[in-house]
């Protein structure tokens, strides 16, 4: 690792590029460089010879690793947390350093790609949330792909998230219901909410107008939220929920074996409440479900007269988070 990025860089690359094409952090490789030969031999010795406070845990993490390459330290945190109850608390830079080391002890590389985003101006507590569906293909217990949908939203100030799955495509009745588990989940209504141009939602495009299903219409007509619909091929509109549905793909959902449906939800409620709602954001540098306590004030109470027969949906009961 040493001798290439000082190749690459003798061949004119840049810091960045360097990092780019290996896979690495641009801080490492600015550091790699700047370090002599025998520098960085004793800083591998020194490493050889550290005790590691996690290494209990190596084989547990090489296996994961194995399994699923494109894990992030990130993820590799949350299955150390959901698999070992007595799993110390640890900072992310702890575990980030012990998956790199694990992935370069077993030759286990990660490739990756980020894309470029520039910051926003931070909306007011109740004013947004951000609401958009995906789709992910599982592996169940007999190794077969189960293919999985699920509904995700975000409030934009608090960035306090929820997702639903289900076994099939959603219907404009389990979107519909799908919305209200999400409200009651967040204890409130929004001033507004974000969606894509989806045809759960709208039948046509009527000269520049939206037209609303008939369900989905009589839905938001007797709620206090108002309807913000992204132009086609802007997805920056609703930036944090795609990050959500990111987030839940590849933090939460890859490397993870299927069983059933509500299993399946029970184990989101668990991580919503363990990792995606407790861990410090990146962006804001607070805890989302610390936040979520005081946007709570500023959103409007939650209508329980919602009279839909819930059993002739698929969608299981989801119950509040136990911080509650």
């Amino acid at each position: 690792m040493y001798w290439e990025i000082h190749k690459l860089r003798f061949n004119g690359m840049m810091p960045s590029q360097i990092a780019s094409r290996l896979g690495f952090d641009t801080r490492t490789v600015k550091k790699l460089l700047n370090m002599s030969e025998k520098d960085y031999e004793d800083h591998q010795l020194k490493l050889m010879h550290r005790c590691k406070k996690l290494a209990p845990y190596e084989d547990f993490v090489k296996k994961r690793i194995e399994g699923c390459p494109q894990a992030s330290s990130a993820q590799v945190h949350d299955w150390l947390k959901e698999c070992h109850p007595d799993f110390p608390k640890t900072s992310p830079k702890t575990v980030y350093n012990f998956t790199t080391h694990v992935r370069n002890l077993y030759g286990l590389p990660k490739v990756f790609a980020e894309r470029p985003y520039h910051m926003v101006e931070e909306l007011p507590y109740g004013k947004q949330m951000q609401a958009d569906m995906g789709e992910y293909n599982m592996t169940d217990v007999d190794g077969t792909r189960k293919k999985v949908w699920f509904f995700a939203c975000v409030l934009s100030r608090s960035r306090y998230k929820f997702v639903i799955f289900q076994d099939h495509p959603f219907t404009t009745n389990e979107f519909i219901l799908a919305h209200e588990k999400a409200f009651t989940f967040m204890n409130g209504y929004p001033e507004e909410v974000v969606y894509d141009q989806d045809k759960l939602m709208l039948v046509s495009e009527n000269y520049g107008d939206l037209i609303l299903t008939e369900a989905f219409r009589a839905y938001q007509q007797d709620k206090p939220f108002r309807l913000h619909f992204c132009r086609k091929s802007d997805p920056q509109s609703k930036g944090k929920v795609e990050s959500v549905v990111k987030y839940v793909k590849y933090n939460f959902l890859r490397g993870r074996i299927y069983y059933d449906i509500h299993t399946l939800n029970q184990q989101a409620l668990e991580w919503l409440d363990r990792t995606a709602n407790a861990k410090v954001h990146a962006t804001t540098c607070k805890v989302p479900a610390q936040e979520w306590l005081q946007e709570l004030v500023h959103l409007s109470p939650v209508n329980l007269s919602f009279t839909m027969k819930q059993e002739k949906m698929s969608i299981p009961a989801i119950l509040t988070p136990p911080f509650r």
